[in-house]
């Protein structure tokens, strides 16, 4: 696979207190933000990713952490700067829950430079490819604050993760056939159409075992998605109930 990494050396990292400890497999990324001001002149100067990077380790060390605490940060150049690597815990995620997913940082805050350039987010799909393909990454690609309380990544970053994180030009995926009845609970609706479902909004993120049983965790999960949709624009009926409208949307809702 094709990745641009900017190796630890190169972007002169400082080495880690001590050991970090393995991982190793996960169910997944989870996508974050700086969450404080970034220096716009990032998007024409890629001298200041380098600086940023180092900046944000001393920050973490300095509060005394082992080291860096994400897995990877992406800058607007589409540039994958290595942070504890490969099958190493990150420290990001949130306390118990970093040994679920490894922490990929997109190089954007909450002022400043705040909406992530297609190269970044084409960045964040290769660290994710790199991830699966050598560090035992699962599927599941999730926002920071699915699961801990934090605006992080963002409203721009956490409607794309929520969109599938697709590759910026892709065309959407075309929704297959309506399986001509409804998905819902109570009672529970078993069957292949199920699974289906179920499988393509664990692609897009969210946290459902297929299983083929559209039971009350089913239902729970796609009324959520029916009010995030809405949220992003997509006019939905949050009713936990997969009809042709929601059953579209799962394959086909846009980025916001």
């Amino acid at each position: 696979m094709a990745i641009d990494l900017i190796t630890r050396q190169e972007w002169k990292a400082r080495a880690p207190k001590g050991a970090y400890d393995h991982l190793a497999r996960t169910r997944g990324c989870k996508i974050h933000y700086v969450g404080s001001r970034v220096d716009p002149k990032l998007a024409e100067d890629h001298d200041l990713c380098f600086a940023t990077v180092r900046g944000i380790q001393k920050a973490h060390m300095n509060q005394g952490w082992l080291d860096f605490g994400y897995t990877a940060a992406v800058c607007p150049h589409r540039k994958v700067f290595v942070g504890r690597g490969l099958h190493h815990l990150p420290a990001a995620n949130g306390s118990g829950l970093n040994a679920n997913h490894y922490a990929v940082l997109g190089l954007v805050g909450n002022s400043g430079l705040t909406v992530p350039s297609d190269d970044m987010l084409h960045g964040i799909r290769d660290a994710i490819e790199w991830l699966r393909a050598e560090g035992g990454a699962g599927p599941e690609i999730k926002g920071h604050r699915d699961g801990y309380a934090t605006d992080c990544p963002g409203p721009k970053l956490y409607a794309w993760v929520k969109a599938g994180a697709p590759r910026p030009g892709s065309k959407p995926e075309k929704a297959p056939p309506f399986p001509g009845r409804l998905l819902r609970y109570p009672p529970s609706t078993r069957g292949a159409d199920v699974y289906s479902w179920q499988a393509r909004m664990r692609d897009r993120g969210w946290d459902l075992i297929p299983d083929g049983d559209f039971g009350p965790r089913s239902a729970e999960v796609c009324r959520a998605f029916q009010l995030d949709s809405t949220a992003q624009g997509w006019p939905l009926d949050a009713d936990g109930i997969v009809g042709p409208a929601t059953w579209r949307a799962t394959w086909e809702r846009p980025v916001s």
